[in-house]
């Protein structure tokens, strides 16, 4: 058992392969937080509360004249607003008299193997021998509010995750305000953030900056977690590095709005919080009624970044993605965007698929401009039947049709949204989010469909099953193309429009799931504008997410470099592109935009009929090669060999399969000098004491030798170019004393 608690000391230890985490429960039943880090061994960590007496810092009433005892200085399990705490907090409820405060003391606890569920909200799962679970209840005496803390440890994965369900047992309504997931202290103050900010077409850029004394955050309240910041985030040590050093990451197994804190208090504290954003947050609790959290996963490092991500990708690889394809190759996809946009009708379909499948392409994906009178991007959302002008005779005519030639037929929906200018709005214009007596704010021509709303829920899934059972489809790429404005249900009254929000989003995963349980041999890709909702919580419900709208494959680079801190790579959707881009004009080699894309779910967006012999000849050996290294791609450790944003000549990263029998390293030269240096990858994770030898090389290294001393990549190359070497292990030391 992962979890122990030992009475005499009133101490809860939570261990994993690596990690411990403890909390005991103090005087007068407060809850408090000790350590998280690395393993140190049969040791009650109490010792490291040294508690003083601090001006302006009062106690709580049970505490009489020990001035030491304060709320505003103690570390906390799950700290709340109202009783004299006046950092962060992780709660803030109004009770029945409209007092804020809730004081909650420990009651009881329950440990049992297996992990804990939370109802119509994706989280982590385990078989009962791969986790454990603590769920700790704390009570408020006065008003009989009810906060369980849910803990659930995978010991092989050095992972904790936390949710909070949170129950009325008074007798009057209460009002959540603030609900976060978890709550972390750390009596450390020299730390830096990482967080992942952006924009459309930019996603997931890397930064890093010191936390200082107060409130440091990040976080969406635009109803999807965003194009602009990500619901992952990292806390370290000034030198840590992608090898060294302490790191604590959080990831939000959601997909709406979110707020992750660091706070560094009056005494160099530092607590970190993430959970639901509170603006335009509010919960009504009746008598008996409860809410529930999403989940946060946590992870602990001591061996910096590097170590920090394998274990997030093995986490979500195998214990959130779920399905068929979580674990499964993928076929090799081309899809139609970027090649016709909402100019085309079935042949020229044909014409890209029949060209694409010579190739060696698998699926064919039909995107935007299929349905309704969806002519450009002002019309036509919300009807979701078959222009017949463009693809006569069907969706299942044109499937078959793809079948025939032997490729796999996907289609494109975005099932949150509604044209103005649609049979649907014009139907039920009060199916969407808009504020009663206000003209909506316009975004896309397109206004968001309330999904809290059980009639709305049923008419898209009507609708998109009609589609889904006319023809053979295999794929669905799910896209979402404005951030939500204007957050009013008709169904709800107006005390109860602070549930909007997160009503939303639990009606999308409730939809979503019936979709996947109704057609599991479906893959599901999930997009928003690209990358506007790379998130874990739709992990769970889609294996793969387009990246980025972006495609250009030198600010790929930088894109795919921040997702790969907390995401697999088999779940970042990357394809190759037609030159000049089309999103920045930039012309890069094809060979380049092939070993980009490779690190994700690989695939084309671009008219294959309009491509040189060369060029087909070189798409049709990116495809061979992808499929060869695509079980190292996605089950391989990956490791990030540069910076893009500190290295400013080039760009490498590397897979090495489980055994250290393979490695695939892929470089690009991002800027040409004159006079160029040498530049040297230094290899990750290989044996030592092993002999490696790259592909068509007579070269063969140590392990060793290409770790500490490094590998040379050509200075031949030009701007742009890029070079992939595949090496495997073919022998170990002979004759070794050791």
């Amino acid at each position: 058992m992962a979890v122990l608690f030992r009475e005499k000391e009133k101490l809860f230890v939570l261990e994993t392969k690596d990690t411990v985490y403890q909390m005991m429960i103090g005087d007068y039943g407060v809850l408090k937080h000790l350590y998280y880090g690395k393993k140190v061994g049969d040791c009650n960590l109490s010792y490291l509360l040294q508690m003083y007496d601090r001006g302006f810092s009062g106690q709580i009433p049970e505490a009489g004249d020990r001035r030491e005892f304060s709320m505003d200085t103690l570390p906390q399990e799950y700290p709340t607003y109202g009783i004299g705490d006046y950092r962060s907090e992780a709660l803030r409820i109004i009770d029945g008299n409209g007092g804020y405060g809730a004081d909650l003391r420990y009651q009881s606890h329950r440990i049992y193997s297996g992990k804990y569920n939370i109802s119509g909200l994706p989280a982590m799962y385990a078989k009962e021998n791969e986790a454990d679970t603590l769920e700790l209840t704390l009570r408020d005496q006065v008003t009989g509010l009810v906060v369980k803390l849910l803990y659930g440890i995978f010991r092989e994965l050095d992972v904790i995750t936390r949710a909070v369900r949170i129950v009325n047992e008074g007798t009057t309504e209460m009002t959540l305000e603030k609900a976060a997931s978890t709550c972390l202290e750390l009596p450390h103050s020299s730390l830096d953030m990482i967080r992942f900010h952006g924009k459309h077409a930019m996603e997931r850029e890397w930064e890093r900056l010191p936390v200082g004394h107060g409130n440091q955050s990040v976080g969406s309240v635009r109803g999807t977690s965003s194009h602009q910041h990500n619901p992952f985030v990292i806390l370290c040590a000034k030198e840590a590095t992608e090898t060294y050093g302490d790191c604590y990451a959080m990831s939000f197994v959601y997909s709406g709005n979110f707020l992750a804190e660091a706070e560094v208090d009056q005494i160099g504290q530092t607590r970190m919080l993430m959970g639901i954003h509170p603006t335009q947050f509010s919960w009504k609790l009746e008598p008996g009624g409860a809410f529930e959290t999403p989940e946060v996963v946590m992870s602990y490092s001591a061996e910096g970044f590097s170590k920090l991500s394998h274990t997030f990708h093995q986490a979500y690889r195998n214990h959130l993605c779920r399905g068929k394809y979580k674990l499964s190759s993928r076929p090799v996809l081309i899809n139609n965007w970027e090649a016709t946009y909402f100019q085309f009708d079935e042949e020229k379909l044909l014409q890209i698929a029949r060209e694409a499948g010579s190739l060696g392409v698998e699926l064919f994906v039909l995107d935007d401009g299929w349905f309704g009178k969806r002519e450009d991007d002002t019309s036509g959302l919300g009807d979701w039947y078959v222009n017949e002008s463009k693809i006569r005779g069907g969706i299942g005519k044109l499937a078959k049709s793809l079948n025939e030639i032997g490729m796999k037929f996907g289609i494109w929906f975005e099932p949150e949204a509604v044209s103005e200018d649609s049979d649907l709005y014009r139907a039920h214009p009060d199916w969407c989010l808009s504020i009663m007596n206000r003209k909506p704010n316009r975004s896309r021509y397109e206004l968001i469909l309330d999904l809290s709303r059980e009639d709305v829920r049923e008419y898209l899934f009507t609708s998109m099953c009609s589609v889904l059972d006319s023809a053979n489809i295999e794929y669905i790429k799910w896209d979402m193309n404005r951030s939500l404005s204007d957050v009013w249900s008709a169904r709800l009254p107006g005390n109860r429009q602070g549930e909007v929000f997160h009503r939303y989003v639990l009606g999308l995963y409730e939809l979503l799931e019936k979709l996947i349980q109704r057609y599991p041999d479906i893959l599901f890709e999930g997009c928003s504008g690209g990358g506007g909702r790379f998130d874990a919580g739709m992990l769970y419900y889609t294996p793969q997410i387009w990246c980025s709208d972006n495609t250009d494959a030198v600010e790929r680079l930088s894109i795919q470099y921040g997702t790969s801190f907390g995401y697999p790579i088999s779940a970042v959707g990357s394809h190759v592109s037609v030159c000049p881009n089309h999103q920045t004009r930039r012309t890069t080699p094809l060979h380049t935009r092939g070993v980009v894309a490779m690190a994700g779910s690989f695939g084309y967006e671009l008219d294959v009929s309009q491509l040189s012999e060369d060029e087909k000849n070189e798409v049709r050996q990116q495809i061979r090669l992808y499929k060869k290294y695509q079980p190292l791609i996605y089950n391989g450790r990956y490791d990030r060999l540069s910076n893009p944003y500190e290295e400013k000549g080039y760009a490498a990263w590397q897979f090495t399969d489980e055994e250290r029998t393979e490695v695939l390293v892929n470089y690009v030269l991002t800027r040409k000098h004159a006079n160029e240096n040498i530049y040297y990858l230094k290899l990750r994770d290989l044996e030592e004491k092993a002999y490696y030898q790259a592909d068509g090389g007579e070269h063969i290294y140590t392990g060793a030798a290409l770790m500490y001393a490094g590998l040379p990549m050509p200075r031949d190359k030009k701007e742009y170019e890029a070079v992939q070497i595949y090496l495997r292990r073919v022998s170990f030391y002979e004759n070794d004393s050791d």
